[in-house]
């Protein structure tokens, strides 16, 4: 069934109706623990791939005709991998939308049924038979909200106070608003403006203040963990670019590292403020001290923009992504590398932490979202088509579908935007708990406020809404 022929890349994305959504699919009465080999996947493969993969004949040096042969693979690659059917040689092969690419070749499709209970088996472990244990190994990915206090709760959250008036500049048309945050321990939204930041109270919408961006426009905004600097990373697109931290309370800046030569698109601030990673059209991610400026180390892996950076809330891991759908954990200490994250086909549009630094969330321009547990990084998670927008009537071909934005809030629960005019709440364990529309433009960010009483969005149009009682307490 599977034999050597020009291919395009062995991860070229299958067509959505192969995708299941979970590991579990509904139009199976098997439950997914209970898949096997033996039972479940022999009769499939004798049906469809025997002929060229049994004992008679293995193009490709692959034999599927028993369970010891089917796991050993073959020349083309990982054949099976457990716990991950999209990485699995034998799932892309036969969900190809290529005909003339797909498995088995110059037959129809192996039916859908049969496709899922594939992605099935090899998702809950690759089991031999009833009695077999799954490959994978336990995990637990539950959320305890004690851990993401981690006891650096201060004792007056900081909050604006006296900050100097600043008049927001003159523009015709208003900046959409590419980034924002939330402070974890006060009601504050900080959100980015034309060459400034807007601090707004999140229990009444009121504006209390507006720090200076002189650098040009804010591409991305965080607070510090304990809520009392806020960092302000971007810059003027091929010109210049620059990371800025502000003291909250006073709205007095502290010190600011880089100094690019186009935007900066990605930055963080490591939990304990001693470093701040940057990135962007470079294709390199720089951690400088923000002690005395001095660069610590780069880092060299990506092929493309670097789109999104994230230090994890225990300090020890720093995430980076790019344009081209890569994801690296690196030691943040010293800048080694730790695990690639192969997932993504398109541009990675966000990744961030739950408070517990147990998971990682990414979502991307392929339209979908992934919770990884860094302990191994495998999917707890994986959603696809998460934010997908209906067919408008008498349209054809693909319509984009990405997921645009994505943030915890202090309890585990995820934010997401998208191109279906959506913004989607997820609990720590992954469901979704609501879909609210959004009116007004396209929702390009998203936070929740510290206490989720609300859950914060920016337009495309320069709008900053607030949708209040979102989650049940």
């Amino acid at each position: 069934m599977i034999q050597s022929r020009k291919m395009k890349s062995p991860l070229s994305f299958p067509p959505l109706w192969l995708i299941a959504a979970a590991v579990a699919s509904p139009w199976s009465p098997i439950r997914a623990e209970s898949i096997n080999y033996d039972e479940h996947i022999k009769p499939i493969v004798r049906q469809h791939c025997l002929k060229c993969h049994g004992d008679d004949k293995q193009k490709a040096d692959l034999n599927l005709q028993n369970y010891g042969a089917a796991l050993k693979g073959g020349s083309g690659g990982d054949t099976l991998i457990a716990g991950r059917s999209s990485q699995s040689i034998l799932f892309q092969s036969i969900t190809d939308p290529d005909e003339d690419l797909r498995m088995p070749p110059n037959k129809p499709p192996i039916p859908k049924e049969q496709i899922e209970m594939i992605q099935q088996w090899i998702d809950s472990g690759l089991r031999e038979s009833s009695e077999s244990l799954s490959m994978l190994k336990e995990r637990d990915t539950s959320f305890k909200p004690a851990a993401a206090a981690d006891g650096n709760r201060p004792e007056t959250p900081a909050m604006p106070d006296n900050w100097p008036d600043l008049e927001r500049p003159g523009t015709e048309n208003p900046l959409p608003v590419l980034a924002m945050d939330t402070s974890a321990w006060a009601p504050l939204v900080a959100v980015a403006d034309q060459e400034q930041v807007k601090l707004i109270n999140t229990e009444t919408g009121d504006l209390l203040g507006r720090l200076p961006f002189p650098e040009g426009v804010p591409n991305v905004i965080r607070f510090s963990r304990d809520g009392s600097v806020l960092m302000v990373a971007g810059g003027r697109p091929v010109e210049s670019g620059k990371v800025v931290l502000y003291d909250v309370k006073s709205g007095e800046r502290l010190t600011s590292v880089g100094d690019e030569v186009d935007a900066v698109l990605a930055a963080d601030l490591s939990p304990n403020q001693k470093l701040i990673a940057l990135g962007g059209s470079g294709k390199v991610v720089k951690v400088y001290s923000t002690v005395d400026g001095a660069l610590q180390y780069k880092l060299e892996k990506h092929t493309d923009w670097i789109t999104s950076l994230a230090f994890s809330p225990d300090g020890k891991t720093l995430a980076s992504a790019d344009r081209a759908g890569g994801l690296h954990l690196w030691n943040a200490e010293s800048g080694g590398i730790v695990l690639s994250l192969l997932e993504h086909k398109q541009s990675i549009r966000a990744v961030d932490w739950r408070p517990d630094s147990k998971i990682l969330a990414s979502v991307a321009e392929d339209g979908k979202a992934v919770w990884w547990d860094v302990s191994d990084g495998f999917p707890a998670y994986n959603k696809s088509d998460i934010h997908a927008p209906k067919r408008p009537k008498g349209t054809y071909g693909k319509i984009p579908n990405g997921v645009l934005a994505a943030r915890f809030s202090p309890a585990g629960y995820l934010a997401t935007t998208g191109r279906d005019m959506t913004v989607q709440i997820w609990s720590p364990d992954g469901k979704l708990e609501k879909k609210i529309p959004v009116e007004g433009g396209l929702p390009l960010s998203t936070a929740m406020a510290f206490d989720q009483s609300c859950v914060i969005t920016g337009t495309v149009s320069g709008e900053v809404l607030f949708q209040r009682d979102v989650i049940e307490k």
